[in-house]
């Protein structure tokens, strides 16, 4: 064996996490492409087994949260068991083929999953203009909230993906030492770090085909709210945009308080919350990732804090990670993310 088996981890991250080490990535056969990557683990039709437990949350200003409590079959968690909270991708939700791998890895090892459908996401489109964005975290406080009282009792931990995953990261590095006290850990999977240099990676190539997918959706809950909408912003505008750089400057600024995409894009990328992270925290991104450029690894950052152990792996395309035998593939990033979670979450209960 070489003397460093994880050439592709960073050399200061090897020691944190209490000693856990990732176990190395190979992409499965004939998967090794980062769009074969990305779009097999979004259509998995095998996934069974897990069912939800819906509570809808109130929230401060009129509308609501639906928070969904995965059910794994053939697993009985006691009522104190470690619980963690799903935070999803952009116009995804807590049943994805993601999420219900994680739920299903995460109950195997004795901890209960919930997610968090943001505004609009559920399925119900939501009661008032505001919509979600990546740097939403006072409706994740929402959230913490109702698990903090829903499971008193037990031990918590976090997971953010993709665009969760900055939310997820944000929420930690804002809040330093208080969440240091309530999570026990936490995982993101694929967060951007800067999000304007995303959103000049999704204007390229094939992965403007994202961004198609994810305009249809936007759009078709703007024209749902059309009525809410057009005295606050420009709807027209928005209807007609061809990027997320156009929607964040059109719909998603106005809503939310920023005077501009660039302003939005600034304020509420990941990075500049990274120092201020407290809790154990693994983070998990591949190089050729293409939905978010490998230039935005703040590698120095990620090095500086303790707290963060970061595993930059060359593939695995966005949310993919996809490993072994055909009909018999493996989900690399769940089995890393649930592992380090039981670390902290019942090792040290």
């Amino acid at each position: 064996m070489p003397d460093d088996p994880f050439p592709w981890l960073s050399p200061k991250a090897a020691p944190r996490g209490d000693g856990f080490q990732v176990e190395p990535f190979t992409p499965a056969a004939g998967l090794a492409n980062p769009h074969a990557q990305t779009l097999f683990s979004t259509t998995w039709k095998w996934l069974r087994g897990v069912s939800f437990q819906r509570t809808r949350i109130d929230t401060p200003d009129g509308d609501f949260i639906d928070m969904d409590l995965a059910v794994v079959a053939g697993v009985e968690l006691p009522p104190d068991a470690p619980v963690v909270l799903l935070l999803h991708g952009l116009e995804g939700n807590a049943r994805r083929p993601y999420a219900l791998e994680l739920y299903r890895q995460l109950a195997q090892r004795g901890i209960r999953g919930a997610g968090m459908n943001y505004r609009s996401c559920s399925g119900e489109i939501n009661r008032t203009a505001r919509s979600y964005h990546a740097g939403a975290t006072d409706d994740v406080a929402l959230a913490h909230a109702w698990l903090d009282s829903r499971f008193p009792g037990a031990a918590k931990g976090m997971v953010g993906v993709s665009l969760g995953g900055n939310m997820l990261l944000k929420y930690l590095g804002e809040r330093g030492g208080e969440m240091a006290i309530r999570l026990r850990a936490a995982a993101a999977i694929s967060p951007p770090f800067d999000l304007a240099l995303g959103g000049e990676q999704l204007n390229q190539g094939l992965s403007q085909r994202y961004v198609a997918s994810f305009l249809a959706s936007i759009q078709a809950k703007l024209r749902a709210k059309a009525d809410l909408l057009r005295p606050l912003i420009d709807l027209e505008a928005a209807l007609a945009a061809q990027s997320l750089h156009e929607i964040d400057e059109t719909m998603t600024a106005p809503l939310h308080g920023f005077a501009s995409a660039e302003d939005y894009y600034a304020r509420a990328s990941s990075r500049r919350y990274l120092p201020g992270i407290q809790v154990p925290s693994l983070i998990l991104r591949a190089e050729d990732d293409p939905l978010i450029p490998a230039a935005d690894i703040p590698h120095d950052l990620l090095q500086l804090n303790g707290a963060l152990l970061a595993a930059i792996t060359p593939q695995g395309g966005h949310v993919g990670w996809i490993e072994g035998r055909p009909l018999a593939w493996r989900c690399w990033a769940q089995r890393q993310v649930a592992a380090f979670l039981v670390r902290y979450l019942i090792r040290n209960s």
